[in-house]
């Protein structure tokens, strides 16, 4: 799912996506970082015991929101920078004073973006640039997040819920143009949380871009409203991107669906996890 990006603390990941345009981060992800447990979710539940007063403010605190996970997009309990503070409150750990230091710079960067969207770009193409995808491969990429971005922005304006009913329609198009819905694609490739986008090769983009593309010119000609007119529209436009593929793997006799992904090797060393 796009809306869920992954931040790296000390090497491991957290989880955060953009609600009332403020980082949310995962609290599961961010007590497993913070205590090493090998099951945060219960460590969550008695320090939810212990701590009375978190315990009754816990509502305040935490909403849940929708991102990806191991079984495809979840509500899962997520917390702002304020709320993440909070919560450390109650962790024991040496790693409390620069996780707090690392949250407010990641806080700091959202603002910063908020001034000069610009920078948001420059700092998504460095970080696929520092991970070894190619110049090619990363101009496909983020041409295909600013596709997505006006997609939901139509959806936005047309009446869709959000992120529940966001996940719907682009299982919809995917469905149509791949015969996958992207929790399908994800385990087909191996994945877990990793972002989905991130482990497709320049078809596999390619087709993504053309499925939402064609979604959102549909979605205005024929002036689609609320989710289910939206999610006509969807298996249009995914429909347009699986007739192209199809027609490709015709031609060529190869599939553009593939099970590799960047998990282990550079991108730009074209070698690929089969």
């Amino acid at each position: 799912m796009e809306t869920t990006k992954i931040a790296v603390f000390k090497g491991r990941q957290v989880r955060k996506t953009l609600h009332n345009n403020e980082w949310w981060f995962s609290v599961e992800d961010v007590v497993a970082v913070l205590t090493d447990s090998i099951n945060p979710k219960d460590y969550i539940n008695k320090m939810r015991r212990r701590d009375e007063e978190l315990a009754q403010g816990w509502g305040q605190i935490v909403h849940t929101l929708l991102m990806d996970t191991t079984g495809g997009p979840q509500k899962v309990n997520c917390a702002n920078t304020q709320g993440v503070f909070r919560i450390i409150q109650s962790i024991p750990s040496s790693k409390a004073e620069p996780f707090k230091r690392w949250l407010a710079k990641v806080g700091y960067e959202r603002v910063q973006e908020i001034e000069d969207p610009e920078l948001a770009t420059k700092r998504t193409r460095a970080l696929y640039k520092a991970k070894g995808y190619s110049d090619n491969w990363i101009e496909k990429r983020m041409r295909g997040i600013v596709i997505r971005e006006e997609l939901t922005e139509e959806w936005k304006n047309r009446g869709v819920q959000d992120d529940p009913e966001y996940a719907i329609l682009t299982a919809e198009i995917s469905k149509a143009a791949f015969g996958l819905t992207p929790s399908q694609y994800k385990k087909l490739k191996g994945l877990k949380r990793e972002n989905l986008r991130d482990h497709m090769n320049d078809l596999e983009l390619i087709f993504s871009m053309l499925g939402e593309a064609a979604t959102t010119e549909i979605t205005r000609v024929k002036d689609a409203q609320g989710f289910i007119e939206s999610k006509q529209a969807a298996v249009k436009g995914g429909n347009v991107a699986g007739k192209a593929r199809k027609n490709l793997e015709a031609e060529t006799g190869k599939r553009v669906v593939s099970r590799r992904n960047y998990l282990q090797f550079p991108q730009n060393k074209k070698r690929l996890k089969e």
